[in-house]
């Protein structure tokens, strides 16, 4: 057992004028599982990259263990040879022996490590390089969003893997999996780092107290503000009027004023504006006080949805659908009935492979809004006239420009986008950077923020939370309990699709 110990690191990239650390100090336990949390763009994967020495930072990190990192880069020229063959070269001294022993605890076949790494489902690719990464002896691990692309039951394995190991740090957004296999959580939060025991619930239920804690605190202070401020312009009211009243009065009014009052009346008035004085004083201590208060308060804005209605009840009505693809082995999808009503959320659910995403292309296709060439299509699959979809993609590689010439070539209102991905925790300092050197998550809710300015009557989202940080992830559960909306989507991430679909179809 060891300790990892940060001391006032601060790091920013080149070009950019904000850092993404400053002055940074907090210590970690070699021993510990730990939980890495934070809204996309704040750092977590930089930090990441720190503690592996690929950038140049000022202050210090200090480790008496070597760091290793998942997700493993695989090139294209390894996609076509055998995991067997290249381990030795993504990490130096790795032994087949270990990796068949980590693959029997993911519950996967040896013989994955000799099959062509390219022909693997993403599932047996993640605990391949998972049981690559736990090979070793003496490493402090980490891993870098282990479930992205996954469906449930490969999430289970890794889930249930992670749990047994120790000496890591996890960067995910999936709550359950935070749950299940950490023992600490560390935090980037809006304005401080904190380091604290326990698994993302039990934070969050800390931080929701401490969050409730400051509003009160908050409020209580700027009701005390508000007091003071009435009471000093009452009082300097009362000191301009005396004052005033010093030269010259109404010898009818005041007949039994004398000269000797001028002084009188100035002393009154000094001490009045000395009241002032102390009341001021007071204001500021309190604003003082009042200062850090909300720092650290992830306040989750309500979000928009540009919903439309459609004059007819069901949108979307398939009969015995089959679904291939042209040279493929047999149909993808066979005898499928399924009708989408208006107001139904309908999740679909099942393997890697199991056709979702080539049901949703279909779908696309038949709403006239994608291509879908090659796809062999046999039954009825018809769409309400006039029907008008909102598409989020798993893909975002086709990002590219500034947000501004991404509304452009898209329609879509500048101002409308801006604001909803400000509400998403994007800053505003990115919408003028190109949208290519974003993060995953970042990208992702450029693809949210569009779909929910894009008026519809059926939102269809291809696993949209990849990458999306916790916190955003709340902010659609809330926009989508709220709102309604018909929509028919892919999810792994159970606690969003329990809590928002109205109906699960299993593939």
């Amino acid at each position: 057992m060891s300790q990892i110990s940060v001391e006032s690191l601060t790091f920013n990239y080149e070009g950019s004028f904000d850092n993404v650390f400053e002055n940074v100090s907090f210590s970690i336990d070699t021993n510990w599982r730990l939980g890495f949390i934070g809204r996309n763009g704040k750092g977590k994967t930089t930090f990441l990259d720190l503690l592996m020495g690929r950038y140049a930072y000022s202050g210090s990190i200090s480790a008496s263990t070597r760091f290793e990192y998942f997700p493993y880069e695989v090139t294209g020229e390894q996609m076509k040879r055998s995991a067997a063959e290249f381990i030795d070269e993504i990490k130096p001294g790795c032994e087949s022996w270990r990796v068949m022993s980590e693959l029997d605890e993911l519950g996967e076949s040896a013989d994955i490590l000799y099959q062509q790494f390219g022909t693997l489902s993403p599932g047996q690719r993640t605990k391949l390089l998972l049981a690559v990464l736990c090979s070793g002896e003496n490493e402090f691990l980490l891993i870098d969003e282990p479930t992205n692309h996954l469906d449930g039951e490969a999430r289970m394995k890794v889930r249930e893997y992670l749990g047994k190991k120790k000496g890591f740090i996890l960067v995910s957004h999936d709550r359950g999996l935070l749950d299940a296999c950490t023992d600490h959580v560390l935090v980037l939060n809006r304005k401080s780092i904190e380091v604290q025991a326990g698994c993302f619930s039990s934070w969050w239920e800390n931080k929701q107290r401490r969050d409730s804690f400051a509003l009160a605190q908050n409020e209580k202070h700027l009701g005390e503000i508000r007091k003071l401020r009435r009471a000093a312009r009452q009082t300097a009211d009362w000191a301009d009027k005396s004052e005033r009243s010093k030269i010259g009065y109404d010898p009818i009014k005041e007949h039994d004023r004398c000269i000797s009052a001028r002084s009188f009346i100035g002393a009154k008035t000094k001490k009045m504006q000395s009241r002032v004085k102390q009341m001021q004083r007071r204001i500021d201590r309190e604003i003082e006080r009042n200062e850090g208060l909300l720092e650290d308060l992830e306040k989750n804005d309500d979000l928009r949805l540009e919903q439309l209605t459609h004059h007819k009840k069901t949108l979307v009505d398939i009969r015995g659908l089959d679904l291939g693809y042209e040279g493929g082995d047999g149909f993808v999808i066979q005898g499928l009935d399924l009708q989408i009503r208006q107001g139904e959320r309908i999740a679909l659910h099942g393997g890697n492979g199991c056709g979702k995403s080539t049901l949703i292309r279909a779908i696309m296709r038949a709403a006239g809004d994608h291509d879908a060439r090659g796809l062999i299509q046999r039954g009825e699959l018809d769409t309400a006239a006039g029907l008008k979809v909102s598409y989020i993609s798993q893909d975002t590689s086709w990002l590219r420009g500034d947000i501004f010439s991404f509304c452009e070539a898209q329609g879509l209102d500048t101002s409308l986008m801006c604001a909803l991905l400000r509400r998403l925790g994007v800053e505003r300092a990115q919408f003028e950077k190109d949208i290519g050197g974003y993060s995953q998550g970042q990208k992702k809710k450029v693809l949210l923020a569009s779909s929910l300015v894009t008026p519809a009557h059926l939102y269809i989202w291809d696993e949209p939370l990849n990458y999306i940080d916790i916190f955003s992830k709340m902010q659609i559960e809330k926009l989508v309990e709220e709102y309604q909306p018909t929509m028919l989507f892919v999810e792994h991430d159970e606690v969003f699709r329990e809590k928002t679909a109205t109906r699960i179809v299993r593939l």
